[in-house]
C-alpha cells in the first residue's frame, strides 16, 4: 500500500510519476453556447463612472396611441413615447488553491493549479450563477406574472407537442425565437427513446454519414447538461386502513423516529394490516426535471476585470514553504430586459441571485401605473417534467 502525505500519494520504494489529472465532471455547456453574447461595453461604463458596480440602462419606447378619425374636423392629439429601463450589477468572486513545498520534493510532482483547470474552474462558477439567476428570475412576484407565463408544466415525460405548447404560452407569435434547449440527460434519454431527438448528421471524407450529438428537438437545438436543476420529491407513507391483506400491495413496517422514518417491505403480510402496525405507499416519489428554452444571445456577458487577476502568495516558514495561487474574476451577467434591482451588495452572492425579490421586468419607473416591457419580448421559457 503506497503511503500518503497531506493527501497525496507517493511510495517511498517505487514510484510512477502523475500523469494523468481526472477529466472535470462539468460539461458548462450553457455558459460555452451561443445563448452568451460578449460584449464590451460594461468595463468602460463602470470605468467612466469611476468605478462603482451598478448599471442603469434606458430603453426607448415604442410610439402609440390611438389615431383620431382624419375629417377635417376632429383634432389630432399628441401621444407621447414612454421610457423604461433595466438595472445591472457586476459580480465577483475569489479562490486560492496552494500547495507545500515539501509534497513536490517528495512526490517529484507539482500538484499547483493548471491554466486550463483554473478556466475550467470558472466557466463552472459562472454557469453556476447563470443557474442561480435563472431561479430568482422565475421566482419574481409581480412583474407582470412573467414566471407563470413563462413557465409550463408537464405532470409526465415531455411528448412531441410539449415544446411547441411551452413556446406558445410563453410568447404566443414570437415564439419562433426560442432557438435553443438545455436540458438534463434523463430528459433527453427518455426523448431519445421516443426518437423525439434528431440528430445532426454529417458525412465524413468516405462518404459515410454519421450522426453528431447535437440534436433537435421540435426545431430546436438540445444541448445535454447534469447542471440543468432536478428536485425529488420523497415518497410519502401512511397507515393501512386493510382489514386483510390485498393481493398484489406491498406492506411495510416503520422504524425509527420522526423525521427520520425507515420503512421496510413486509415479505410475507398477514392478518389485519390496520392492527398490525403496517403502513402504504400514499405518495409516490419523484423527481422532476427544469429545461430551459432560450434565444441565442439571450445573456450578455462581460469579463469587467479586477486590478489583479492571479498571483501567487508566498509563505517561507509554514510547514517549510508553501505558495498559494490566488485567482480572482468581476463580470456582468445579463438577461434581456430583466433588471437585478438590489443594491446593498457590491456583488450579490448565489442566494441573493436566486431570490425573486431582487429581479423585476424592465419597466416605466412609475409606482401607480408601472408598465412592465411586454414578456414576449424576453426569450427565456421554463419546462418542468419529470422526464
Amino acid at each position: 500500500m503506497p503511503d500518503k502525505f497531506r493527501g497525496k500519494i507517493f511510495n517511498s520504494n517505487v514510484f510512477e510519476k502523475y500523469v494523468r489529472t481526472l477529466p472535470s465532471t462539468k460539461e458548462n455547456a450553457l455558459i460555452n453556447s451561443s445563448i452568451f453574447t460578449n460584449v464590451s461595453k460594461y468595463r468602460a461604463k463602470l470605468s467612466e463612472q469611476s468605478g462603482g458596480y451598478f448599471i442603469t440602462e434606458p430603453i426607448k419606447g415604442r410610439i402609440g396611441g390611438t389615431p383620431v378619425n382624419y375629417d377635417g374636423e376632429t383634432n389630432i392629439t399628441t401621444n407621447e413615447r414612454d421610457t423604461y429601463y433595466q438595472t445591472k450589477i457586476a459580480i465577483g468572486r475569489a479562490n486560492a488553491w496552494g500547495e507545500d513545498d515539501f509534497v513536490t520534493e517528495l512526490t517529484g510532482q507539482n500538484f499547483m493549479a493548471e491554466a486550463q483547470e483554473v478556466r475550467d474552474y470558472w466557466d463552472g462558477v459562472k454557469q453556476s450563477i447563470a443557474l442561480s439567476m435563472l431561479k430568482g428570475i422565475f421566482s419574481m412576484t409581480g412583474s407582470d406574472n412573467f414566471a407563470t407565463k413563462h413557465t409550463y408544466e408537464v405532470e409526465g415525460n415531455l411528448d412531441a407537442d410539449d415544446c411547441n405548447r411551452a413556446s406558445q404560452k410563453a410568447l404566443g407569435d414570437k415564439k419562433a425565437k426560442l432557438e435553443v434547449m438545455f436540458m438534463h440527460s434523463y430528459v433527453a434519454t427518455n426523448l431519445e427513446g421516443l426518437n423525439l431527438i434528431q440528430f445532426l448528421k454529417y458525412t465524413d471524407e468516405a462518404g459515410i454519414t454519421r450522426d453528431l450529438t447535437i440534436g433537435t428537438y421540435n426545431g430546436k437545438l438540445v444541448v445535454v447538461d447534469d447542471d440543468m436543476p432536478s428536485e425529488t420529491t420523497e415518497t410519502t407513507y401512511k397507515a393501512s386502513t386493510d382489514t386483510s391483506v390485498q393481493a398484489g400491495k406491498t406492506y411495510y413496517t416503520r422504524s425509527g423516529s420522526a423525521g427520520n422514518y425507515v420503512y421496510t417491505p413486509v415479505a410475507s403480510p398477514t392478518g389485519n394490516p390496520s392492527t398490525s402496525s403496517y403502513y402504504e405507499v400514499d405518495v409516490e416519489g419523484y423527481t422532476t426535471y427544469t429545461t430551459y428554452m432560450f434565444s441565442k444571445g439571450f445573456f450578455e456577458f462581460e469579463d469587467v476585470g479586477v486590478k489583479v487577476p492571479s498571483e501567487l502568495d508566498r509563505d517561507a516558514k509554514t510547514r517549510g514553504g508553501h505558495t498559494d495561487l490566488i485567482s480572482r474574476i468581476r463580470f456582468v451577467i445579463v438577461p434581456q430586459y430583466i433588471s437585478y434591482v438590489t443594491k446593498t451588495s457590491k456583488s450579490p452572492t448565489d442566494v441573493e441571485l436566486e431570490t425573486g425579490a431582487n429581479w423585476e421586468v424592465a419597466n416605466n419607473g412609475e409606482t401607480s401605473s408601472k408598465k412592465y416591457v411586454d414578456s414576449k419580448l424576453i426569450p427565456v421559457v421554463r419546462i418542468i417534467s419529470r422526464g
